[in-house]
């Protein structure tokens, strides 16, 4: 399974969602590869990988051809958890080809042995993101409930149609996940549920709710579940990774 964890929108708790989703999946289901596309290196950062000078990034794909994917993993100090670190100087408008991450994941997946694939994605609609959705399975999307992160929702679904029309055909909406929410305020309710309405109920997912924790498992580079794992934080996403594992099941018969 390849997963692309994206929002048109940025700070909607995209490298938050892919490093917990990847550290859950590696802890309960199976070898898991997150990689990191967006260059600013949250997710890799969110795993304790900072790229040097000397390693090779996944974004060095796109400009050597030659490289393989399986040259940028990187082991990280959890069983099952791999990573394909970011460059933070790569430039976006590099990129002319939209199926190059797919050619090179299929091959590294193989030599690999892996089962999961989480993919950290950029907001800026390029050639970057296009690859990402290209290589992808399934897409997951998470969102505050707010009025903007709604129009990244709407303009992540424009997106997400002319892919399944013309390069990804077998692309799905794995589903949309509330972030950071607060069921108190009635905002947060008024959105999730006019999103709920637009793509169906059976599409949102039980929202990660808002937890300090979050925050300093980033800070102290580790997933939640190993930073606080009897915090809020690490509850929700052992929930969701359930429930997304249900959900492929659900799909796949």
């Amino acid at each position: 399974m390849v997963v692309s964890i994206t929002n048109r929108k940025g700070g909607t708790g995209k490298s938050t969602t892919a490093v917990n989703l990847a550290a859950e999946l590696a802890a309960n289901y199976g070898k898991t590869l997150l990689i990191d596309l967006d260059t600013q290196g949250h997710a890799s950062i969110g795993v304790g990988v900072r790229a040097s000078k000397q390693t090779k990034t996944i974004h060095q794909i796109f400009r050597d051809h030659s490289l393989l994917l399986s040259d940028c993993i990187v082991k990280t100090q959890w069983d099952n958890l791999l990573v394909c670190p970011a460059d933070p100087l790569f430039e976006h408008g590099q990129i002319r080809e939209r199926s190059i991450l797919k050619e090179r994941l299929q091959e590294a997946i193989r030599q690999e042995a892996i089962d999961f694939v989480v993919l950290d994605t950029p907001p800026s609609l390029d050639n970057l993101l296009l690859n990402a959705l290209v290589a992808s399975h399934y897409v997951l999307a998470p969102f505050i409930p707010h009025y903007l992160s709604l129009e990244g929702v709407r303009s992540l679904a424009r997106v997400f149609f002319k892919v399944t029309a013309i390069d990804n055909p077998n692309l799905r909406l794995l589903g949309l996940l509330p972030v950071m929410i607060n069921q108190r305020i009635q905002q947060h309710r008024r959105v999730t549920e006019s999103i709920a309405n637009q793509f169906g109920l059976n599409r949102v997912f039980e929202g990660i709710r808002a937890d300090i924790r979050l925050v300093e498992a980033f800070e102290q580079q580790r997933p939640v579940r190993y930073y606080a794992p009897d915090s809020r934080g690490a509850e929700d996403y052992n929930r969701l990774t359930r429930q997304l594992i249900m959900t492929l099941s659900s799909v796949r018969e």
